[in-house]
C-alpha cells in the first residue's frame, strides 16, 4: 500500500518541469475547511476540484498557483489547500501513520512529509498540519488531531515534557504539555 501512495505522489501533474509565464490571477479560493470556490460559489463537481488540485503548487513566493504546460494562474488559499480527514495506523512493515485528505489523496507521515503543530499566540489553539506534496500542506482536522493526541507518547525535550507520535521511525512533536 505504501508503494502505491509513493507512486501516486511521484506522478503528480504539478511536479512536471513546466515553467510557464504567470498569466495573472483567477477567482478561485480554497477556504480553510477545504471547500473550493469559483467567483464566490462552491464548486459542484468534485472531479473538477480534483483536476485543479492535481496541478496546484505553492511556490517560493508563498503564493499558490494552478500550473499547466502553458499557463500559471495564482489562486487564493485561506489556510492549507487540503484537509486531512482520516487517520489510519499501519503496523507493518514499519509503524506508519497514513492520512487521507478531503479529496481522497493519501500521505504517510515521514521525514519528507512531517507533521507540525502551530499554536495561535492569542488563544493557544493548535493548528496541526502534514506536509503533503508540491510544497503544499494539509490541515489536520480536529477529530484526526484528537486521534493523534490519543496515540501520543510523552518524551522530554529541553527539560520539558512533550507529546509526540512516531511514523516511519520519525517522531513528531505535538506540543509541550507543561504549562
Amino acid at each position: 500500500m505504501l508503494a502505491q501512495i509513493e507512486t501516486r505522489e511521484a506522478n503528480s501533474t504539478a511536479r512536471q518541469p513546466w515553467n510557464p509565464a504567470h498569466c495573472g490571477d483567477v477567482d478561485i479560493r480554497i477556504a480553510s475547511d477545504g471547500t473550493w470556490y469559483h467567483e464566490g460559489r462552491p464548486f459542484q463537481r468534485e472531479q473538477l476540484v480534483k483536476l485543479f488540485a492535481s496541478v496546484l503548487r505553492r511556490e517560493a513566493d508563498g503564493h499558490y498557483y494552478l500550473l499547466t504546460p502553458a499557463e500559471k494562474m495564482r489562486i487564493q488559499v485561506d489556510d492549507a489547500p487540503f484537509v486531512a480527514v482520516q487517520l489510519e495506523q499501519i503496523p507493518e512493515p514499519e509503524p506508519s501513520l497514513l492520512f487521507t485528505t478531503n479529496l481522497g489523496e493519501q500521505v504517510v507521515a515521514d521525514a519528507d512529509h512531517p507533521i507540525r503543530v502551530e499554536f495561535d499566540p492569542a488563544t493557544g489553539e493548535p493548528r496541526p498540519y502534514i506536509h503533503f506534496r508540491d510544497n503544499l500542506d494539509a490541515l489536520i482536522n480536529r477529530s484526526v488531531y484528537l486521534e493523534l493526541v490519543e496515540l501520543g507518547e510523552l518524551f522530554e525535550q529541553h527539560g520539558r515534557r512533550h507529546l509526540g507520535v512516531t511514523s516511519q521511525g520519525v517522531r513528531f512533536d505535538l506540543g509541550c504539555i507543561d504549562e
